[in-house]
């Protein structure tokens, strides 16, 4: 969801006139406030988070009641290349182990609100896909390797 100019106020703002800022995020649903040295964030009233809290429930809980009465997940299976256009470089088993470990943290978001694994095992996937993508870099990646490499360094 994007956010238009009237749906953005700054740190300043806020602080200068709340009252007028906590209106106009009732009147709008939401207003997300830019902070020069922060990250942005939103404001919103309690009772639209808690709908969208019950509409993720509600999504994540129809997707665990398909998997019930299909193992296979392929209805769930057939609607991922729709989704995700890039899974078209998984095998039919990456495919479903992907759509299985995606709707278990759909339902980590709702039953343990454990909300980072999502975009998590996404990320993931999509770098699976992204070195299968390219058959020289796939081939690479499979080669075997030996020794010790060092430390790895990891970026932020």
């Amino acid at each position: 969801m994007s956010t238009s100019p009237a749906d953005t106020v700054t740190f300043s703002d806020l602080s200068r006139n709340p009252r007028a800022v906590a209106e106009r995020a009732a009147r709008l649903g939401r207003v997300r406030v830019t902070h020069r040295d922060a990250p942005d964030f939103y404001l919103t009233a309690a009772s639209r988070e808690e709908e969208r809290d019950q509409t993720l429930a509600t999504a994540s809980r129809l997707f665990l009641a398909l998997l019930k009465h299909d193992p296979t997940a392929r209805a769930l299976v057939i609607a991922m290349p729709e989704v995700f256009p890039w899974v078209r470089h998984l095998s039919r088993d990456e495919l479903r182990a992907f759509t299985l470990e995606l709707v278990e943290a759909l339902s980590d978001a709702v039953e343990l609100d454990v909300d980072t694994t999502t975009q998590e095992v996404i990320a993931g996937w999509r770098a699976t896909a992204r070195i299968k993508a390219d058959p020289a870099d796939y081939a690479k990646a499979r080669q075997a390797t030996s020794g010790d490499f060092g430390q790895a360094q990891v970026s932020a």
